[in-house]
């Protein structure tokens, strides 16, 4: 097996959102905001090489909005999801599976492109995309406070081109075990139930931290982004998240963080908090 870093278009948030009731004099520490309280967010996706399988966890936002949607997440950086694929040697077109954490638009944007003005379709043609049904059918159908990120046009081509597949989560245990090389954890805080990879490499363990730790910043409990539809259930999911990476030696990948790739854990008076900053090429 083989660990990329994809790097799929970076943007920026605002920093209060991003940390929720947390104080900007707190959480600037970690995540340094501009003049306008804009923090650089990453669009970090993973490739997983396993065999004759090529699996892309998450495809960022794409470029196929308009110009006044792009102007509210202020991209930077030369790097877009086609760049770091073929850096790393590939071509979209030997893309076998494609999982999608959850459907909000910086996650699965970049999995469909436009085609003419008012057309789209699939970017990865040979793969089959992953979700579940639950999620799935929140996303199809998005409460108003969601529905700015669930956009129908990152949606519905995939079911429309006949590439969509669902996991089913295992309700007896923790984790759920699937065949494309990884487990999950499903999480219900962040939007209704998000699925966060886990993977065995090289021995070592790693987890996809997607939204449910989108930075290195969000270790602490508190630290909860006010996008999350349930932050009491974040709350308690992270808890006893970071507690399992801990006491199972799992690091984290941040798809988020503009400067922290992949972290160790370690145990502090103050909780879970990150130990060392690694690459996976370190691995």
């Amino acid at each position: 097996m083989n660990l990329y870093p994809i790097i799929a278009g970076n943007f920026m948030l605002d920093g209060g959102a991003m940390f929720g009731v947390v104080p900007k004099s707190i959480w600037q520490k970690t995540n340094p905001a501009d003049k306008n309280n804009l923090v650089k967010i990453a669009a970090r996706c993973l490739l997983i090489e396993s065999g004759s399988r090529l699996v892309l966890i998450d495809a960022g936002m794409g470029n196929k909005q308009s110009e006044k949607f792009f102007s509210y997440y202020h991209r930077w950086g030369e790097d877009s999801l086609e760049s770091s694929l073929n850096k790393q040697g590939f071509h979209p077109n030997d893309i076998t599976d494609v999982f999608l954490t959850h459907l909000h638009f910086d996650h699965c944007g970049g999995a469909v492109v436009r085609v003419g003005d008012n057309s789209y379709k699939t970017y990865f043609k040979n793969a089959k995309y992953w979700s579940n049904k639950e999620h799935w059918e929140w996303a199809t159908a998005p409460n108003k406070r969601e529905s700015a990120s669930f956009l129908k046009e990152n949606i519905l081509p995939i079911e429309e081109s006949g590439q969509l597949s669902f996991l089913e989560k295992d309700t007896a245990n923790y984790l759920t075990q699937t065949k494309l090389g990884f487990d999950v954890l499903y999480v219900d805080g962040h939007t209704e139930k998000q699925m966060i990879p886990i993977i065995n490499y090289r021995g070592q363990k790693i987890a996809f931290a997607a939204d449910l730790v989108p930075t290195h910043g969000h270790l602490p409990l508190p630290y909860i982004p006010g996008y999350d539809i349930r932050p009491l259930v974040s709350l308690k999911e992270k808890d006893l998240f970071l507690n399992f990476c801990y006491e199972n030696d799992v690091f984290l990948f941040f798809e988020h963080d503009a400067n922290v790739e992949l972290g160790s854990l370690m145990q502090s008076e103050r909780g879970v908090r990150l130990k060392s900053n690694l690459k996976l090429s370190e691995l």
